[in-house]
């Protein structure tokens, strides 16, 4: 026990960080927690920099005082990786002062900025620099947002004096008391400020959107000796920093998707859908986000990334605004208790509509209603409804990028239920794996971690052959599931148009 060696994956999330301690062989020996809070003031949606920091030394902490209630010395930790939610960022002077609260992935303060630039026709630039399509939940524009009515950030931008970074980069910024100043390829990608065929932040983009002037990271691959860290005195020497990538990226990972065509669906409040593409963007994507998947210093590969909005928020709404089920184990049963939806559809635009549609001011609606309608009619169509958005993102994502799906591997808490997985499965023709690891973010940063530590291939690193695999096949019987999507596909599009 004493000659091995451990890592550690820390997990930024909005709600609270993660911290993972793996063997070489991928068991989780260790684990650390802690709560993060959200503010919610004006429908702004923010978090405070200091707290996300103190999150992150708490939750390394935490799984510290576990591995050493194993026996596991501090000392046997060998490095250590950062994955993080994507699109929060921060912005600090160059005393290292903040100068607002971390802006969250899910405020949506630039709606007005985005219909700005897309009536100035931004658009189709945008898309061929970033990959990404104009909306408020990548960075750039509640960046502008801040410039425009936060006049102390505005005169800070004209003296060269304001520091952007994700939460990665705000992270390593305070774990090195300044000293690293990095981001990697993924988080990056994620500001719709980088160009991510030329790889490297847009000048000309900055310019147009008025930030010329404003300091921004360093970019590095995903698998890179970032810096060194002591994490406030938590290890008597600094531990190396050897990886760093987005979570949907990492989740990714986690699940096993490294061959083209492979893909991952992450079953939670919303839903991140990545395909692997590879070391070429040989199509670029309309409808759907081209994204860096991940990096090493051989180069980067390419994703395509599907975003649905509301899976899992669906399914809170039906139980904490309705009433209609009291624990969401019960959703299996309900679903399956009625042969089909009864007619009933229901498009769960909630906060709008992501890939393939990309409405942000689209209302949810629930069609087909009779008075022959039930709650399990409803439930059964909410559960669809997710299904049924994925099958959206994966034929676009088949038809922009020229692929064919292989597989898909699901993640997350609705993952669970076994209705959704089959139907899943049903929809797309292709067997979908449902991996038993909770944490697929944390593996897939401790992968890149564990293939730059240990030098072994990132689709060898940490097997995790002790854990299971549930995989669903489809069934061709059930001519249904083919009516039910042709209805979906009927009434969004007549709903949306």
């Amino acid at each position: 026990m004493a000659n091995e060696q451990y890592i550690l994956a820390i997990d930024q999330g909005t709600s609270s960080t993660k911290t993972l301690a793996f063997d070489e062989s991928g068991r989780v020996v260790g684990k650390g927690s802690a709560k993060l809070a959200i503010h919610y003031e004006n429908n702004f949606i923010e978090q405070s920099p200091e707290e996300i920091y103190q999150s992150v030394l708490q939750s390394v902490a935490a799984c510290l005082y576990d591995l050493e209630q194993k026996g596991i010395l501090p000392s046997q930790v060998v490095s250590v990786g950062l994955t993080n939610q994507r699109e929060t960022f921060v912005l600090w002077d160059g005393d290292g002062k903040v100068l607002y609260n971390a802006i969250s992935w899910q405020c949506k303060r630039s709606s007005a900025i985005c219909d700005r630039l897309k009536e100035d026709r931004k658009e189709i630039a945008v898309k061929e620099k970033t990959g990404l399509p104009i909306d408020p939940y990548f960075s750039a524009t509640k960046l502008m947002w801040l410039v425009e009515h936060v006049p102390s950030i505005a005169t800070e931008l004209e003296r060269g004096n304001v520091f952007f970074g994700t939460v990665d980069t705000w992270i390593l910024y305070r774990l090195t008391a300044g000293k690293c100043y990095l981001t990697d390829h993924t988080n990056a990608s994620r500001t719709m400020l980088f160009n991510i065929y030329e790889l490297d932040w847009d000048k000309e983009l900055l310019s147009q959107l008025g930030l010329k002037g404003i300091n921004l990271p360093q970019v590095r691959p995903s698998a890179y000796h970032y810096a060194a860290s002591d994490f406030e005195r938590l290890f008597s020497e600094p531990l190396p920093i050897r990886a760093v990538v987005g979570d949907s990226q990492a989740a990714a990972l986690g699940a096993g998707c490294f061959q083209r065509g492979e893909a991952k669906a992450t079953l939670g409040t919303g839903s991140s859908i990545m395909m692997a593409v590879g070391q070429e963007l040989l199509y670029k994507g309309q409808n759907t986000v081209d994204a860096i998947y991940y990096s090493t210093e051989q180069g980067v590969v390419y994703a395509a990334e599907g975003i649905i909005v509301s899976c899992g928020a669906t399914i809170t709404w039906m139980k904490e605004q309705l009433g209609l089920f009291g624990d969401e184990r019960e959703l299996e049963q309900i679903a399956s208790a009625v042969p089909s939806n009864h007619g009933i559809t229901l498009i769960p635009a909630f906060s709008g509509m992501g890939t393939p549609y990309w409405k942000k001011d689209a209302k949810a609606a629930i069609m087909g209603l009779t008075f022959a309608s039930n709650r399990s009619h409803l439930i059964r169509a909410a559960l669809e409804s997710v299904c049924f958005q994925i099958k959206d993102v994966i034929t676009a994502t088949e038809k922009e990028h020229q692929l064919t799906l292989c597989q898909l591997l699901v993640n997350g808490g609705m993952s669970e239920n076994n209705f959704i997985v089959q139907l899943l499965a049903d929809i797309l023709e292709k067997p979908v794996f449902c991996n038993t690891m909770p944490d697929a973010s944390a593996l897939g940063c401790a992968r890149l971690i564990a293939s730059n530590v240990w030098n072994v291939p990132l689709h060898k690193a940490l097997p995790q052959e002790n854990v299971g695999v549930k995989i669903y096949h489809p069934d061709s019987s059930k001519e249904w599931v083919k009516t039910s999507y042709k209805q979906w596909l009927e009434s969004v599009n007549r709903f949306l148009q």
